[in-house]
């Protein structure tokens, strides 16, 4: 039986590969998991109060593009948030949780060639795997653009050559950053916008980790979009309940863009979407309608930001977290930094190689270790410490 070629070089997940790596050696103390980018805060108390009034809908399909009060809720928070209107019918669609968002708009929307070539997808290195699964499916090439302490921990991609660009369809752009906590400013997005009307490519702003952040509000790129005068084709921009609201398993964002390319996406969710259930809908609704709840979530993790300092600050390389929940931790080898840290303390991080691609030191990933910050304070603080002296001392 034959299979896609397509698919025969992926990797093997990262965290599978990170069992594959620990699982047959005993962790040296209490285990503690620091690898998952899963929040562990609360959650909203009313959320199953809200599910709960709403549960008749269980017995109805779902709205497929998401119910009226969501699109809503969502369109009001773009607006009190970026200062972006946006119609709701017309530039919004409700997601099962951003990853599939993130995978089908490439399917909707990833031209088969461009200018008569393979058409090219840029992708952070390191990144979140489903762009580069995404690129793969739609048969363009991945084109893996170093994120590096370099380029600020974001990919330069005017630096490519003019040949790559040309045959480029989708930029990927995870801001904050996903593992290094790098925030875009609006003079990276103008330029990412002069540079996509340039070459004439779309702009998928990965921004799931937008309201996790340290000082000033990171910039959208839909904001950044509305205030140049963009073409509103050029950009969409994909959010979550995840990180927002700790509600990673409710799987619940939604993409906004223009309307030509959310009608194409809304005409592929009706023939391959699976749209979150009705009484989720409600609860999603509510959720990006409250912000007491977020400052809270925002406040403990500010508390977690300046305990890494605390911790770290006097350790060579280390970059203090603009945004989002992780921690980007210089080590010799991450593998190595890994295995060690397992063995002999129990706390359990990730090697930043398997985010990333290229061999040895090609890959910008393998000095690295990304360590997610999601616990309760008192075990994060624990866990962070025996890092420090297990590693560092």
């Amino acid at each position: 039986m034959d299979y896609p070629e397509r698919f025969s070089n992926l990797p093997d997940y990262a965290f599978p590969r990170l069992r594959a790596l620990l699982d047959g050696h005993s962790p040296g103390g209490e285990v503690r998991h620091m690898s998952i980018g899963e929040p562990r805060h609360p959650f909203p108390p009313w959320i199953a109060q809200v599910i709960a009034a709403n549960v008749a809908g269980f017995n109805s399909y779902p709205p497929n593009n998401g119910s009226p009060e969501l699109l809503g809720a969502i369109a009001a928070w773009l607006s009190r948030r970026y200062g972006v209107s946006v119609d709701p019918d017309r530039q919004l669609m409700a997601l099962n949780g951003t990853r599939e968002g993130l995978y089908n708009a490439a399917m909707a929307l990833g031209p088969e060639r461009k200018g008569g070539q393979r058409p090219a997808v840029l992708i952070p290195n390191p990144f979140y795997q489903v762009y580069m699964v995404a690129a793969l499916s739609v048969g363009a090439e991945p084109v893996y653009v170093p994120a590096t302490a370099e380029t600020g921990h974001l990919p330069d991609f005017a630096a490519l050559p003019g040949e790559v660009l040309d045959r480029t369809v989708i930029a990927y752009v995870c801001s904050p950053a996903n593992p290094q906590g790098a925030v875009a400013g609006r003079d990276y997005w103008r330029d990412l916008l002069a540079l996509a009307e340039k070459h004439d490519f779309r702009i998928f702003a990965d921004e799931c980790y937008a309201e996790l952040y340290r000082g000033d509000p990171p910039p959208g790129a839909l904001q950044v979009a509305a205030e140049t005068g963009a073409d509103p084709e050029r950009v969409l921009v994909f959010h979550s309940l995840s990180k927002r609201s700790n509600l990673p398993g409710l799987r619940s964002g939604f993409v906004a863009g223009g309307p030509d390319s959310i009608a194409r996406i809304h005409q592929l969710r009706a023939y391959s979407g699976a749209p979150l259930p009705t009484p989720l809908q409600a609860a999603a609704a509510r959720a990006w309608a409250d912000e007491a709840h977020v400052e809270d979530n925002r406040a403990l993790y500010r508390r977690k930001y300046t305990l890494a300092d605390e911790v770290f600050g006097g350790v060579p390389g280390y970059l203090p977290p603009r945004a989002g929940f992780f921690l980007w931790l210089p080590v010799e080898d991450g593998e190595a930094a890994t295995l060690k840290l397992w063995r002999e303390t129990g706390v359990r991080v990730l090697p930043g190689a398997y985010l990333a691609r290229g061999e040895g030191r090609d890959n910008p990933g393998k000095g690295y270790i990304r360590v997610a910050m999601v616990a309760p304070m008192d075990e994060t603080r624990r866990g962070l410490s025996d890092l420090r002296d297990c590693l560092y001392a």
